[in-house]
């Protein structure tokens, strides 16, 4: 299953937090609003607001858009490199997903929210992607060919435990090739993520070789070691 825009307004993953128990915190409702404010800074109540994705975002974003364009943005790049225990993975098995990490470029969706749905629209991504402070939400520049665009993007938090550092492509390939969580597999959120890059048009060569090998390791064509 996918995450659904009626377990953000239910607070569904927060309890799925909770359950996991290991002493994981997740930000209450006033610090996330409290997050939105600083991060919206001086901007306008009348402005729109645009949001880069570059994962999950891309096919399931879930929040009401009015627009959306293939953009680029320069000095972070798309890695699987945050883990977790629930959700696409276990306690004993943790998944991993994507964050933008330090340096190169990423090309993905950025979509506009309307100035009226702002309010709504921002607290329901901020209840997804910032659930337990395991991204910085931060003002991007996007490139979309013909203009430059102020977005908003979750870059992976270097400081929190979940970031998961320099880890090796073996290591990579194992965890999302064999966990699984509430949510589904990471083997699955791979895929979703290339086939929704694909139907915008992006092809992104590193994930597509990361796709490759983890099916040769799901269908036993390859084992760790040879990765």
């Amino acid at each position: 299953m996918s995450l659904t825009r009626s377990d953000l307004e239910s607070r569904r993953l927060q309890q799925l937090i909770l359950q996991a128990g290991g002493g994981v915190n997740f930000l209450s409702e006033a610090q996330l609003q409290e997050s939105m404010r600083q991060t919206l800074g001086q901007l306008e109540s009348s402005s729109d607001v645009w949001i880069f994705a570059y994962g999950s975002l891309i096919w399931n974003p879930i929040f009401r858009f009015a627009e959306q364009r293939v953009g680029t943005i320069y000095g972070w790049h798309r890695r699987f490199c945050m883990w977790v225990p629930r959700g696409r993975g276990t306690p004993e098995n943790p998944g991993l997903v994507l964050g933008l990490d330090y340096g190169g470029s990423c090309r993905g969706i950025v979509y506009r929210i309307a100035a009226n749905d702002v309010p709504s629209e921002l607290l329901l991504l901020w209840r997804r992607e910032m659930v337990v402070g395991s991204y910085i939400p931060r003002w991007v520049r996007v490139f979309d060919g013909t203009q430059k665009l102020d977005a908003i993007a979750f870059i992976i938090n270097r400081r929190h435990r979940a970031y998961a550092g320099n880890i090796s492509l073996e290591t990579t390939v194992k965890s999302i090739a064999t966990a699984t969580g509430e949510l589904g597999s990471c083997a699955d959120y791979l895929m979703q993520t290339v086939n929704g890059l694909m139907t915008a048009g992006i092809q992104d060569k590193p994930l597509l070789r990361l796709h490759k090998r983890v099916l040769a390791l799901q269908n036993g064509r390859a084992n760790p070691g040879q990765l």
